[in-house]
């Protein structure tokens, strides 16, 4: 049984609680291709580690502008297909459009505008591959999650999650406005029952989930002249500023000074910046008491 489609507006979960905190803009979703790019190498490595493979069929949940989908049909080849899920419609057919002109073949991509989190089933379940990036990070029960999208994933094929672990996100020299960004950023988070180490947990979650130990794991980070980095910061920032200013964690005059202050280090290659940690966990799914603990018929 297909899950039933809802508008982005109606959205639940997946889609509610990722725009309250990033918002649901163009600037946004610049920002999530750019930070695809940033992370491109990390992803195609952990793939390749987990066993993906020509010929698989694969399902992006939170998808968002597309870039993961378009590594994962570079890697699964013309013979491969890959679906990507989002409550964003116009984002996903935009990004359908894109990706059906850059990599052409009869039914390489489709897209499902649909909140995962409220979702049983899902169109052409099971899936070889089912992956989900800074997804889990942001729901209220990520178990329940990684339960269900081991139940979309084919007896023997893979579930591969990426998360961040976002208190490990740094920079030196040290900003002078430096603590407006946690502020601002760890604030909002902790607000709104996100958990800051998040991706450092992914073990335990996928034993909480019935899955046992994880097949494999895998950190990323990137050191990197704030010129080439500083984006991140300051995307992420603005995403999250309207949400801190409703909860009346900073000021417009804080933000305006960090803002000034971070456009400044951007353009200077002396100062280092430590991205924050990618942490992947992946998992083959094939035991029975995977299955039945996922709600999959045995």
């Amino acid at each position: 049984m297909p899950m039933t489609p809802r508008p982005a507006a109606a959205a639940g979960n997946q889609g509610g609680e990722y725009a309250m905190v990033l918002g649901r803009t163009s600037g946004e979703y610049r920002r999530l291709r750019q930070q695809a790019r940033l992370w491109e190498p990390a992803t195609a490595r952990v793939l390749d580690q987990a066993g993906v493979r020509p010929g698989m069929r694969c399902l992006d949940v939170g998808c968002g502008p597309g870039e993961v989908m378009r590594l994962l049909a570079g890697l699964v080849g013309p013979a491969g297909q890959v679906t990507g899920v989002d409550t964003d419609g116009r984002l996903g057919r935009e990004m359908l459009a894109v990706l059906r002109g850059t990599l052409p073949g009869p039914d390489r991509f489709a897209f499902i505008e649909a909140d995962a989190v409220a979702a049983d089933q899902i169109a052409g379940q099971p899936f070889d591959l089912v992956y989900a990036r800074l997804l889990l990070s942001h729901l209220g029960d990520p178990v329940a999650m990684l339960r269900k999208l081991a139940a979309w994933t084919q007896l023997g094929g893979l579930l591969v999650v990426q998360d961040y672990d976002v208190r490990t996100a740094d920079k030196w020299p040290p900003l002078a406005t430096w603590g407006e960004f946690e502020r601002v950023v760890f604030g909002v988070y902790e607000h709104t029952g996100r958990d800051l180490r998040f991706g450092h947990k992914l073990p335990v979650h996928f034993r909480a989930a019935g899955l046992g130990e994880p097949d494999g794991t895998d950190v990323a980070g990137v050191v990197a002249p704030a010129a080439e980095v500083s984006w991140l910061y300051e995307g992420v920032y603005r995403s999250i500023l309207p949400a801190a200013l409703r909860l009346g964690l900073t000021t417009e005059a804080n933000s305006s000074a960090f803002l000034a202050e971070v456009t400044t280090a951007g353009r200077e290659r002396s100062r280092a910046v430590l991205c924050l940690l990618l942490i992947s966990a992946w998992k083959r799914v094939g035991h029975q008491d995977q299955a039945v603990s996922a709600g999959r018929p045995a």
